[in-house]
């Protein structure tokens, strides 16, 4: 869908680079420009670790695997006079830049949007930030863990205070940066097609805050139209009810009722058809109001059997239901192989390595699972040549002032210093 389309990405971590895997999957160059020796910090942030063929730990942390595939891996010290011009050199070529720099960090090195406007007024410059380009906060970092805190999300997620448990609790997973990557994701695709208008770029402002507060759905309304703040209910629904968990005689499972009609069936289900004949649970309002009458006697009922089993006799009768799975159940659920959640790519170092598939199925251009997670500089020769035409004798010449650096594959050399020890003795 996005081929011809040039991602000049100059993000880490997750916010970013979850944004321009999903420009890569939908077909995007995307170059990961990243610092030579380190690169992503995330790289580093294991165990665990992807392991080679031997079993043995390679460098590439399974949380960096998890956002970069389908990129091309370029190693630039922007800091540099030299490395700041190569990205000039990429700008000017690029259809969109990503960054999430602190405010500011790039005007010092001519990498501003102001700046790269003037070589190429078509860029797409997207901006991943904290707290955004202007404010009070400006200026701070941000990171997901303080955003879920500060942006009241940890405010309704966890079990209820007094309660086993009881206390304000972060999501498993960093969902501002991930839905922080997804609003960019489809900023950037809007912006493209008003270009596709105007002929002109422009300066999009993506701050996790921001995200964050829009992610608070109808948690937010709630306030907003009540005045009050949600309180946390653990595994209950705020709104709809019943909509939570409830233990069986050996284990737990989720019970969904998202209508009138589903009480009923649910109630004829569990053998208490007059709790749905009752006027004050007739209603999803009158459930919500009446809960604490209402929940403790389809607890008691559930209790008097398994899980499996209410699971199933639930949804025979149409009340959405099921199984609180952990993550490889999860993977292994039949819908989940049915629906190939799981896809493997060739990797240099491993053989290959499993990724988790892209949730948007496109019947005339599908995503593609092309190439994994690049390592460090693999691409460097590739891109410095293909995309700048560079000779093999100046790439060198960066490399050994440290301007970029190679992919340092283990037991082999790397293909820019093969290039460049050929270089030397094409050019003595």
């Amino acid at each position: 869908m996005l081929d011809g389309v040039r991602i000049l990405d100059l993000t880490r971590v997750l916010a970013g680079p979850w944004c321009t895997q999903n420009l890569a999957d939908l077909g995007a160059d995307v170059i990961k420009i990243e610092r030579p020796n380190s690169g992503d910090e995330s790289r580093a942030w294991g165990p665990p670790f992807l392991r080679d063929e031997r079993g043995e730990d390679t460098t590439e942390s399974a949380y960096y695997l998890c956002a970069n595939r389908n990129k091309r891996s370029v190693a630039i010290d922007i800091g540099s006079t030299a490395g700041a011009e190569l990205i000039r050199q990429f700008a000017a070529q690029s259809d969109v830049l990503v960054e999430n720099f602190k405010v500011g960090g790039l005007k010092q090195y001519g990498l501003d949007y102001e700046s790269l406007r003037e070589l190429n007024p078509r860029l797409i410059y997207c901006s991943v930030t904290g707290f955004g380009q202007t404010g009070p906060f400006s200026s701070l970092p941000g990171y997901d863990f303080m955003i879920q805190g500060l942006g009241g999300l940890m405010s309704i997620t966890g079990e209820a205070d007094g309660l086993p448990g009881g206390g304000p609790q972060k999501v498993g997973v960093a969902v501002a940066d991930l839905m922080t990557g997804m609003y960019a994701t489809s900023a950037i695709l809007a912006a493209l097609i008003e270009r596709g208008r105007s002929g002109l770029g422009q300066h999009l402002d993506i701050a996790l805050l921001d995200c964050e507060l829009a992610m608070l759905a109808n948690q937010s309304m709630n306030y907003l139209t009540s005045g009050v703040s949600p309180r946390r209910f653990g595994n209950a629904h705020p709104n709809v009810v019943p909509y939570q968990t409830f233990a069986a005689s050996d284990g737990h499972l989720i019970v969904a009722v998202g209508n009138d009609s589903q009480f009923r069936s649910l109630c004829s289900a569990l053998g208490v058809r007059e709790l749905a004949d009752d006027p004050r649970f007739a209603t999803n309002t009158g459930r919500s109001i009446n809960r604490a009458d209402m929940l403790p006697r389809l607890a008691e009922v559930i209790q008097t059997s398994s899980r499996d089993s209410w699971i199933e006799k639930l949804r025979g009768a149409g009340v959405p239901s099921g199984p609180i799975n952990d993550i490889e159940q999860a993977f292994n659920c039949e819908q989940a192989v049915h629906r190939q959640a799981v896809r493997y790519i060739p990797h240099p170092d491993a053989g290959s390595v499993p990724v988790v598939a892209n949730p948007m199925r496109l019947s005339a251009t599908p995503v593609e699972y092309k190439s994994a997670p690049p390592l460090l500089g693999e691409h460097t020769f590739e891109v410095l040549r293909g995309v700048l035409g560079m000779d093999p004798a100046d790439i060198g010449a960066l490399m050994d002032d440290g301007v970029v650096a190679a992919a340092a594959r283990r037991e082999e050399p790397s293909a820019l210093a093969s290039d460049h020890a050929i270089a030397q003795s094409e050019n003595p």
